[in-house]
């Protein structure tokens, strides 16, 4: 039987290590293990393998021939790896070295980490069998929201059919099919991948929870529980299910899947392999290295995020080099580094079938009008076009209501009843969206009794827990265009001793300005959610001094807040006994 799947630490290095490591090629040893490893710099990443020749297991050293200084030479045989790419040179065409995955701890040092098992849908191997037409039928629904039909079973993939993601940030881009209700109330089971709204869209679920509160919901068992607001959402569902990694989840005698974790965020994101009469369908939803860059090739059916632009940075960041010119440039060169890995991801794990999904939204609110207008995304059709050319892959480019017949699909990919297309007329793009109902909920944090006492800042970042870093943030509430709004806070925030002087302090130090738009900001503190709403969300404008990525203090925020919220009960209590709060300006923002 299989076991879950668990993470080693294979070496540590400490922050002065990861500070001299050089570009290219460095060696490692663990002296405790006498194991020994490689490690590949290069400006946009770092990657990991144990040093053993994959032929016969000897060792590797410096590969003096390689002017480049990329690749490697094994003592035993010769044998040449590219540690830039994982792939042997010489032979040519001969193997992939596993990669490790790599992360970064609390204080900037390295750890490198292998899974065990790596292939977990190795075990208990099934062979395919032949498909019925008709029998395994996957239809797109919106964004990363897939409707499958498996034999007789329903399984539904992220389901975010209404409302916004990210606070108010994000929209959906495709307008759902008309019985979008009723395809989730039918299903058999859900899978959730992580916590992001664009995922786990509350709105969606208690509409779903509305008819069917016991609908068997699965997430994976990672370090922030996919559920972790629940309670506080007012969503009422009974049948959530946590699963391990890596062990097959039967269903029924043709039907099983399994959740896999993330090498770059493994606290929170998750992918998945469904398998139906031994055919596996891949869903890497937005992992940034799913599994650790280990996964199955040669699936029948492969889809993944595509898109980009999933960030805040670099389009609400402002000063120094963040010009409108060095946005653009910036913007158009990781789009393109993302099409290039998506197409290379493909080709080298060559499912039969590739689907990318999972970038659909749009920044439709009229207050987002520079965001919509300069976070560019990559065109499905461009990456299916660059796929095409290099492998024989086919793609399938998605519209709500689409249906991919799989049995007739592998069979004969050019059979016109493999790819079942809306029906002539039907709306595929949103044009409308019901921005108040949610725009209202947002607003209705402005005026809590919460912020008439000053003291809420200390009560909040206190609670938040992030202290001891040398950085000072200053936080200034907003309107609509992040001008300052009239009666609002705007106060310093000293992490190193978690205070909150008047003025910044006399000794060297970071500094951050954070605007943030004050109907997003209450929400998020009144109801104790991560950044990720306001940050994803574009509802920020940032400006830092020197221009450094503090990841311990974004991480923080965005990811390791407290599982429970603040006690704004007891916090409201100890000020009516402490006297009357200061003045505020209580007016709400415009709904449009």
């Amino acid at each position: 039987h299989s076991t879950e799947q668990t993470t080693e630490i294979l070496l540590c290095l400490s922050p002065v290590e990861v500070a001299n490591l050089k570009e290219g090629i460095n060696f490692f040893r663990n002296k405790s293990t006498g194991k020994d490893y490689i490690l590949y710099k290069s400006k946009s990443r770092l990657r990991a393998c144990k040093n053993v020749c994959k032929h016969q297991g000897g060792l590797f050293i410096k590969d003096i021939e390689d002017l480049a200084g990329r690749s490697v030479r094994c003592t035993k045989h010769n044998w040449k790896l590219d540690v830039s790419t994982m792939k042997y040179i010489n032979p040519p065409e001969s193997f992939c070295q596993d990669e490790l995955v790599v992360e970064m701890d609390e204080n900037n040092g390295l750890l490198l980490l292998e899974l065990n098992p790596p292939n977990p849908w190795d075990s208990e191997p099934r062979s395919p069998e032949e498909l019925d037409f008709g029998e395994v039928q996957i239809t797109y629904l919106t964004h990363a929201c897939m409707d499958l039909k498996l034999g007789d079973k329903r399984m539904v993939f992220d389901p975010w059919l209404i409302g916004p993601a990210f606070a108010r940030g994000w929209w959906l881009l495709h307008e759902p099919p008309s019985d979008w209700l009723e395809r989730l109330c039918q299903a058999d089971l859900i899978y959730i991948s992580h916590l992001h709204s664009d995922h786990l869209s509350y709105p969606t679920l208690k509409k779903l929870a509305g008819r069917r509160p016991d609908i068997p919901i699965y997430v994976g068992n990672t370090e922030r529980p996919v559920f972790w607001n629940l309670n506080q959402s007012g969503v009422q569902l009974t049948n959530i299910n946590v699963v391990p990694f890596g062990i097959w989840q039967q269903v029924d005698k043709n039907l099983r899947f399994m959740i896999l974790m993330d090498g770059v965020h493994p606290e929170m994101d998750t992918c998945i392999i469904v398998e139906y009469k031994g055919h596996k369908i891949l869903n890497t939803v937005d992992c940034t290295r799913p599994n650790g860059g280990r996964l199955p090739t040669k699936v029948a059916l492969m889809m993944s995020d595509f898109a980009g632009g999933a960030s805040g940075f670099p389009m609400t960041f402002s000063g120094g080099k963040f010009t409108e010119e060095w946005k653009a440039q910036f913007i158009k060169t990781e789009r393109k580094k993302l099409l290039n890995y998506k197409a290379q991801l493909v080709k080298n794990l060559q499912p039969r079938i590739y689907c990318p999904f999972a970038g659909y939204f749009v920044e439709s609110h009229p207050s987002d009008k520079y965001i919509k207008e300069t976070n560019t995304k990559n065109d499905p059709k461009e990456l299916n076009n660059l796929i095409k050319k290099n492998s024989d892959v086919i793609t399938w480019t998605p519209r709500p209501g689409a249906t991919l017949d799989l049995g007739r699909m592998l069979k004969d990919p050019t059979d016109s009843k493999g790819i079942i297309e809306p029906p002539e007329g039907t709306k595929i793009y949103k044009d409308s969206w019901d921005f108040e109902p949610y725009l209202e909920i947002l607003n209705a944090a402005v005026g809590d009794e919460i912020f008439l006492h000053s003291s809420w800042i200390k009560e909040y970042f206190t609670w938040a827990g992030f202290k001891d870093y040398n950085l000072v943030v200053r936080m200034i509430e907003t309107d609509e265009d992040f001008n300052p709004f009239p009666g609002g806070y705007d106060y310093l925030v000293d992490f190193l001793d978690l205070s909150f002087p008047k003025e910044r302090p006399q000794r060297e130090h970071p500094y951050e300005e954070i605007r943030t738009r004050v109907d997003v900001i209450r929400h998020v503190v009144k109801n104790g959610l991560l950044w990720d709403e306001l940050y994803i969300g574009f509802q920020t404008r940032l400006q830092r001094d020197p221009d450094i990525y503090h990841h311990l203090f974004w991480n923080h925020f965005q990811i390791k807040l407290p599982l429970t919220p603040p006690n704004w009960r007891s916090f409201l209590t100890c000020c009516e006994q402490n006297g009357p709060g200061i003045s505020q300006v209580r007016n709400i923002l415009p709904t449009k």
